[in-house]
Formats: structure tokens, C-alpha cells, sequence
């Protein structure tokens, strides 16, 4: 399969190739090189259920007034 470099430097995948990695537009792709030259590509997919339990549950509940105190005295710093 070939692809075809833009002035920009941009290529499109081949249907085929974006079909195999599931990927779709939006979607991130991570490029590395081995130590012999050979280039693979990884798809970097995150669903919001993958997050779930990322950050830790915070040690009291937040309410909407102290969040946006928060955010207000965040912009004022600046």
C-alpha cells in the first residue's frame, strides 16, 4: 500500500490500515523507530470508561460555589 506525502508533510491511511488500527478521525497515533529503522505505529485510544479511577475520589465533595471560588481566584493570580 502507498501513501503519498503532502508539501505539509501529511499523509492519509490507506482505508485499509485505518480499518486494522480502528482508528477514526480525531484518534492519536504514536510513530517510534527501532534500533533497525523499522517504523510502527500505535494507535493511542482512550474511552472515558479507561479513565474511570485515574484520579483519586477527593477526601470531601466539591460544591459548584467552592469550585468556582476556585477557578475565579485562579484567574486573578495570573
Amino acid at each position: 500500500m502507498l501513501a503519498k506525502i503532502t508539501s505539509k508533510g501529511q499523509i492519509t491511511l490507506p482505508k485499509k490500515i485505518r480499518d486494522h488500527l480502528h482508528v477514526k478521525p480525531g484518534d492519536q497515533l504514536d510513530f517510534s523507530v527501532d534500533e533497525s529503522g523499522n517504523v510502527s505505529i500505535t494507535p493511542i485510544i482512550v474511552s472515558a470508561v479507561e479513565l474511570k479511577g485515574f484520579l483519586p475520589k477527593p477526601s470531601r465533595p466539591v460544591s459548584l460555589d467552592e469550585m468556582e471560588r476556585a477557578i475565579r481566584s485562579r484567574g486573578a493570580s495570573k
